[in-house]
């Protein structure tokens, strides 16, 4: 059974397999023997590797040991995660934190919390997959609107005759394209039906921003929207999740979320790890500026080249490419060249929008975005892209 099921992915150019790096993240790492310049992490800001951040979570475990040993309610609150914690909503402008083990977690765990069986949900078509799991969990009433559409979105608020919960879901800076959630609409539109707002701000936590805060600092919301969910595992260079927001909302998740209640804390390094992250943020603000620096000498050539892109405005950089198998050809002739960036197929993308999605970060050097886009020119012919 297994077989064929597998035969069917592969005869469908959808067959994944794992790819297993000889090095940690950077711009550069070992892969199969050979050095390569990766662009395919999410560690925007270089924070996975930086000496400090590192020495936090060496020094965390040395104090509090590899593993956290239970669930957070149990024994498992080490001074780590209530430093995170603190750490986190001090840098938000909220009340109060919380952690948790992913960002899947937290979305399929707080999403059902905030509304349930008889209330509504309307989600834009490309949230991430954590998002739509967590809806289809909340056993509320569930649809989608076209992506960053905010007339289909007050379509759809319009037809409800009676008044009920209403949760409005959306990604800030969005994974897969790169573009930003219209996020000022959407905050109006919530006003106006009395509808709450859930935000993932996985990506745009410490890239967006005047300070780094995220997409909600960015488009100056933070009065307007007083909650939302990011990651660790990002820019900050770590792994895990979190909730800011009110005191009273994050009591209410320690004693309802099944994925808090009942998951083994966060190893105490992770923690520190974040910690650590959160402050070369704040420190460091050229990182940021670096980031955009690469950011738009990458983009400029690949519209130079003349790729067919998204709408992004972020160091998420897709190149529509159309079909699986010519977007997994591409990528292998890039890996020739020597650039690591991953097709990405469905689901994790609609059908006929395979593309290669290329992340950029702050610690890539002119020469090694230059590299890239001689292999991209050189990959994108070879291919019939261009």
């Amino acid at each position: 059974m297994f077989r064929s099921r597998l035969k069917q992915l592969a005869d469908r150019s959808l067959m994944r397999r794992l790819s297993p790096l000889e090095s940690g993240t950077g711009p550069t790492i070992q892969y199969a023997g050979c050095e390569v310049i990766l662009l395919s992490s999410n560690d925007y800001l270089g924070l996975a590797t930086h000496p400090e951040v590192v020495r936090a979570a060496t020094h965390a475990t040395e104090q509090y040991g590899a593993g956290s040993g239970a669930s957070r309610l149990v024994s498992g609150t080490l001074p780590p995660h209530t430093h995170l914690e603190t750490a986190l909503a001090s840098f938000k402008g909220t009340e109060a934190a919380l952690l948790f083990g992913a960002g899947y977690l937290a979305n399929i765990g707080v999403i059902p919390n905030l509304i349930g069986q008889g209330g509504l949900i309307l989600a834009d078509r490309l949230c991430h997959a954590s998002l739509i799991d967590g809806c289809r969990l909340s056993r509320a009433d569930f649809r989608v609107f076209r992506h960053r559409d905010c007339a289909h979105l007050e379509s759809l608020l319009r037809r409800q005759r009676t008044k009920r919960p209403t949760l409005i879901i959306t990604e800030g800076l969005f994974s897969m394209d790169g573009d930003l959630a219209p996020l000022s609409d959407l905050a109006s539109l919530a006003e106006r039906y009395e509808a709450t707002l859930y935000v993932d701000d996985a990506h745009g936590t410490g890239i967006m921003g005047p300070t780094g805060r995220g997409t909600i600092e960015h488009v100056g919301l933070e009065q307007r929207i007083p909650f939302h969910m990011g990651t660790l595992s990002k820019a900050l260079g770590s792994h895990g999740a979190y909730i800011v927001g009110a005191n009273d909302l994050i009591q209410y998740l320690v004693n309802v979320t099944r994925p808090f209640i009942f998951t083994t804390a966060l190893p105490p390094a992770i923690a520190a790890a974040a910690s650590a992250a959160i402050a070369v943020i704040q420190r460091e603000p050229e990182r940021r500026m670096r980031l955009w620096s690469n950011r738009q000498r990458l983009f400029n050539g690949m519209q130079r080249l003349g790729f067919r892109m998204t709408q992004t405005v972020s160091p998420i950089l897709p190149i529509l490419v159309g079909d699986a198998a010519t977007a997994s050809a591409l990528a292998e002739r890039l890996l020739s060249y020597g650039i690591y960036a991953s097709a990405i197929r469905p689901p994790t993308v609609p059908d006929g929008t395979s593309r290669i999605r290329f992340t950029v970060t702050s610690e890539h050097t002119t020469e090694q975005i230059d590299e890239a886009l001689h292999a991209l020119n050189l990959a994108g012919r070879e291919t019939g892209l261009l």
